[in-house]
């Protein structure tokens, strides 16, 4: 018997250890599956006087069938091209409506079978519901009487949903402009059976044009075929009685913003050439304002192919840019124009400089404002008010202007002038509501604006309130959560005068849930929604916000779970995981803050390692790993000691509570988060074994700049070696588990630095394990897939960690 058991065991970890495995999908264990397998809780959408609100149901996962399908990758887009819409679509599968004061769910009528639900949209007087939902076709347009609860479909499946919403309702309630697909469209090529007529060539003139590496591309002739065929539209009004009328005819329609006042709709279509190397985005463009009846207007802009732009984060394009209409005004239109020709490295008193321009544009547009920094935003308020925001990041400033848009030579007042990192200080953000055009303007009564504050404090987190006076420019406090053993999230305020207030609480063991509160009334709290804990096995489990430092003296923060039923006083020695991102600051102080609030729902997902509290293992999650540069120094001149030190300081801190076994240590991490976990096994001996995800491990594949470095690899080469675990390969010992999905679409993970770093791993003889997920791209979103990274992770731990 003691022969068989031992036989046993020994193929078991070599199979586990030495197979090139063809594993079919497997489940983890019985505690984590039980966390994993659940119910999704629908999310809420609400109208805008809170008389109704609709709860839209979506499966809790996607499955490998809905990641099998027909998919174009072009020009930084992904899409199906038989039913014409982004493959990455996550879909409502049912919808309900409900009065807010009553506690009946009605089930929507009439909707098609086995919906696939998206572009959920409330008219502007919130009586009718728009929606697409996609067949095995192509894309319909549906509306929902709010009233009789009742769906109808306005469309065949000719909707070209391929650049994201496809529609925009105007002002009268029952027009709505839609793109639709050309009559006579064309059949895409297949690029693997239609030869090419020449080679693929690109050049260039000199200029430099420092671009990050960008997923999917135009790579050939027949992509840009097909790209224009998938793009381009024809322009219907649609009347809600099912009538179409073409408004106006095909062409690669890619921006369509109707007037406030609906009697301008401003069209951006894509020009050639295209660009192999920039996504459509930065295609040339042409927008055009016409009138309601399809008559052009004015041609307001014209934008060049964007392939060459200077360096750094604060580098914008030459020209107009951020073209839109004026929320508090009929139909004005405002933009921006960079005054230092968009290139940072250029000293210049004034930035950006920001227009006015009234329809019908007869006369030239006006100047608004000009802003030291580059401009950021814009919250209208009326004729005489409005709040600019600039920003710069190479020193993380931030700075508010109360501004008068009716008298541009007026001082722009600043009102906040921070570190936009330093959260302690933030002040909150101004409260907006729904206009007469139907669009968000600053709330004001009578002299006085509103902000709502996140609240983060040391000593924890405590949302607010302020009233802020427009005349003297100061704020007075008018609410402050004061729960310690719960989390309150202030999203609304309902009624200025009487104080009602939409919030959303939860606690550890509580599912968040919507509440109005009226804040001028002490313990006024009127429930709307009750949805349940799905993850009633974990409801005990302990769980704290715990503050450390570093050797440097930073303050550092994570939150860190017991396994249910954990003797604190016994505290015995066990396992420890860490999960953790980087994150760049350009000071200590900013640094050490901590965002993170204890009573926030304990919410398991494959993003963590909060499943495994289940299996006996203490997990410190959302682990604080700044990097520091402070003045001339950018962060990552010092970036693997910071690493180590931040790694080190966690484990201290958890092992001064008496819970771990320091030499059984694990660290994970995804993305930017499985860099830093091969560089801290590189660079460390810390840690037992770690988890990567879909990482970069080569930085010499992202040349021109990656995460927060704005240096290319000829500035600073001995950085990007120095932080490449690739190039570091070869002082791996400690085991790892790579994991990468097969599609990845975020720039520089793509799935060959995984690969790559594989092979090194392997050819030098470390431990590694690599798992690519089939059709996930950077985020994992199918069943299958992610139980079966939960096994993979579970087998890893127990054979690499626990034993």
């Amino acid at each position: 018997m003691k022969l068989k058991v031992t036989l046993l065991l020994f193929l078991n970890m070599g199979f586990f250890a030495f197979a090139q495995e063809n594993l079919t999908y497997q489940k983890p264990s019985k505690s984590i599956l039980d966390l994993a397998d659940y119910e999704k809780a629908p999310t809420v959408s609400m109208d805008t006087k809170k008389e109704n609100m609709l709860l839209m149901y979506r499966n809790t996962y996607k499955t490998l069938d809905d990641l099998n399908q027909e998919e174009l990758r072009l020009g930084g887009l992904r899409i199906n091209p038989v039913t014409n819409i982004s493959s990455t679509v996550t879909y409502t599968i049912n919808l309900k409506l409900r009065k807010i004061s009553g506690k009946n769910e009605i089930q929507v009528a009439g909707l098609p079978d086995n919906p696939k639900i998206s572009n959920i949209s409330w008219s502007p007087n919130d009586k009718k519901i728009l929606f697409s939902h996609t067949t095995n076709s192509g894309v319909e347009l549906w509306v929902i009487d709010v009233a009789t609860a009742k769906a109808t479909k306005l469309t065949d499946a000719t909707v070209n949903a391929n650049l994201g919403n496809p529609f925009s309702w105007f002002l009268d309630n029952e027009t709505i402009l839609v793109k639709m697909l050309p009559k006579n469209r064309k059949p895409l090529l297949d690029s693997k059976k239609d030869l090419p007529t020449g080679p693929i060539i690109s050049s260039t003139a000199g200029a430099k044009s420092q671009n990050r590496t960008y997923p999917d591309m135009l790579k050939n002739q027949n992509d840009e075929i097909n790209f224009e065929n998938i793009i381009t539209s024809e322009l219907y009004k649609v009347n809600l009685n099912g009538t179409a009328t073409l408004f106006k005819e095909a062409a690669m329609y890619a921006g369509e913003k109707i007037s406030p006042d609906g009697n301008y709709i401003m069209l951006t279509t894509i020009q050639k050439p295209f660009s192999y190397v920039v996504p459509l985005y930065r295609f040339p463009s042409r927008t055009i304002v016409y009138d309601a009846r399809g008559k052009e207007i004015k041609t307001v802009n014209e934008v060049p192919l964007n392939e060459i732009i200077p360096k750094g984060f604060m580098a914008v394009r030459k020209g107009k840019r951020e073209m839109a209409w004026r929320n508090d005004k009929p139909a004005t239109l405002s933009y921006v124009v960079a005054l230092d020709e968009g290139d940072p490295a250029n000293k210049v008193d004034f930035r950006d400089e920001v227009f006015l321009w009234d329809a019908p544009f007869a006369n030239n547009a006006t100047t608004l404002a000009k802003v030291p920094q580059r401009y950021n935003d814009i919250v209208w308020g009326n004729d005489n008010i409005a709040f600019l925001t600039d920003e710069w990041y190479d020193t993380r400033n931030t700075k508010t202007y109360l501004i008068n848009p009716s008298n541009p030579s007026q001082q722009p007042k600043v009102i906040t002038d921070r570190n936009q990192q330093d959260v302690y200080s933030d002040p909150g953000v101004f409260e907006t509501r729904k206009n007469e055009y139907n669009k968000y303007v600053l709330a004001i009564e009578k002299d006085n604006a509103y902000r709502i504050g996140e609240g983060y404090t040391k000593e924890g987190q405590f949302p607010f309130i302020d009233e802020f006076n427009l005349k003297t420019l100061q704020a007075k406090r008018l609410y402050t959560s004061t729960y310690k053993d719960k989390k309150e999230d202030l999203l609304e305020i309902e009624d200025f005068k009487s104080g009602k207030v939409l919030v959303q609480i939860q606690s550890k063991s509580e599912y968040p849930n919507y509440y109005f509160r009226n804040i001028k009334k002490q313990n006024s709290l009127t429930p709307i929604t009750s949805f349940q804990n799905p993850f009633e096995s974990i409801k005990n489990v302990s769980k704290e916000v715990i503050k450390y430092k570093r050797k440097d003296g930073v303050e550092l923060s994570g939150t860190l779970y017991l396994p249910t039923g954990y003797d604190k006083t016994k505290k015995e020695k066990l396992p420890l995981l860490i999960w953790a991102y980087p994150a760049e600051y350009k000071d200590k102080n900013s640094a050490g803050q901590s965002t993170q609030n204890s009573n926030e729902f304990t919410f398991p997902y494959y993003g963590s390692f909060v499943y495994w509290v289940t299996k006996g293992y203490v997990v410190l999650d959302d682990a604080a790993f700044p990097i520091i540069g402070e003045g001339t120094t950018e962060p990552n001149d010092n970036f693997i000691p910071q690493l180590v030190a931040n790694a080190e300081a966690a484990i201290d801190a958890v092992d001064a509570l008496g819970y771990i076994n320091r030499k059984k240590v694990a660290v994970g991490g995804h993305s930017y988060g499985a860099f830093m976990t091969a560089n801290l096994l590189t660079h460390s001996n810390l840690f037992a074994c770690g988890i990567a995800r879909s990482g970069a491990y080569n930085r010499t594949l992202t040349p021109f700049g990656f995460q927060s470095e704005q240096r290319n690899y000829w500035e600073a080469p001995e950085v990007y070696t120095a932080m490449s675990p690739f190039m570091n390969a070869d002082k791996m010992k400690t085991p790892l588990l790579l994991v990468h999905g097969e599609a990845d679409n975020n720039p520089g993970t793509f799935t060959l630095q995984t690969e790559r770093y594989y092979q090194a791993l392997k050819g030098l003889g470390a431990t590694t394990r690599m798992v690519i997920l089939p059709k996930e791209a950077h985020s994992y979103v199918a069943k299958e897939n992610i139980l079966h990274l939960l096994w993979e992770q579970d087998q890893f731990l127990e054979k690499y960690l626990k034993n």
